[in-house]
């Protein structure tokens, strides 16, 4: 996963095609392992340039942390796709994807979480490895602390649990399906209304322009 610096701010996701166990089922697969952004150096930034280089740099930070996680896991087992958008809608991707996908490393599915935190000081304050920095030792700040939020057995057993419940899309019809059912509002023979209940489309439409006599 190697990412030049370009202007840009958006939403992007990190796939895995590694051997690591518990990811295994992720493998050759358009699931996501996590999703993210990068919101733009000025909130009313029009277009790519003004909005900095924020999610090529976010990209690479996360490229940095995972390089230092040598003992599970490979940078080359790591592919990624960025969407550069208008300022204002990288919360809104943000949120249906993770809604969407529920990827293992985002800190949403509270399984193993921490790959985008930044350096804590174990001499400043109390503060217990993330369940990222558990599975993957390497940086140097998360090694200095002693106390893990979650063991290794847990969180093996909630990645399972979790794969098995949400299962992976394997291919990119199976998601295309599903956004589109999530953006119908109503189906093509009835819709919902709060005083009525179901009715077909027939009736509503006679209901608010009845025949003319």
């Amino acid at each position: 996963m190697a990412i030049p610096e370009f202007y840009g701010a958006g939403v992007y996701a990190i796939y895995y095609r590694g051997d690591f166990s518990p990811y295994l089922p992720l493998k050759d697969t358009d699931h996501p392992i996590y999703v993210g952004k990068a919101d733009p150096d000025r909130q009313g930034a029009k277009d790519a340039v003004t909005q900095g280089t924020k999610l090529s740099a976010r990209l690479n930070e996360h490229a940095r942390s995972i390089r230092k996680a040598t003992t599970t896991l490979k940078i080359e087992d790591f592919e990624c796709r960025f969407l550069i958008v208008q300022s204002g809608y990288q919360k809104s991707a943000e949120d249906y994807l993770i809604n969407f996908f529920k990827p293992i490393w985002n800190s949403e599915t509270k399984i193993c979480f921490g790959l985008g935190k930044h350096g804590d000081s174990s001499d400043t304050r109390v503060n217990k490895r993330s369940p990222w920095d558990t599975m993957h030792p390497g940086r140097e700040w998360a090694d200095r602390t002693f106390e893990n939020q979650k063991s290794i057995e847990l969180i093996n057993d909630q990645i399972a649990g979790h794969l098995s419940i949400h299962t992976p899309y394997t291919d990119v019809h199976q998601i295309f399906e599903r956004i589109m059912a999530d953006m119908r509002q109503i189906n093509r023979e009835r819709f919902f209304t709060p005083a009525k209940g179901g009715a077909l489309f027939e009736q509503v439409a006679t209901e608010i322009m009845p025949p003319s006599e």
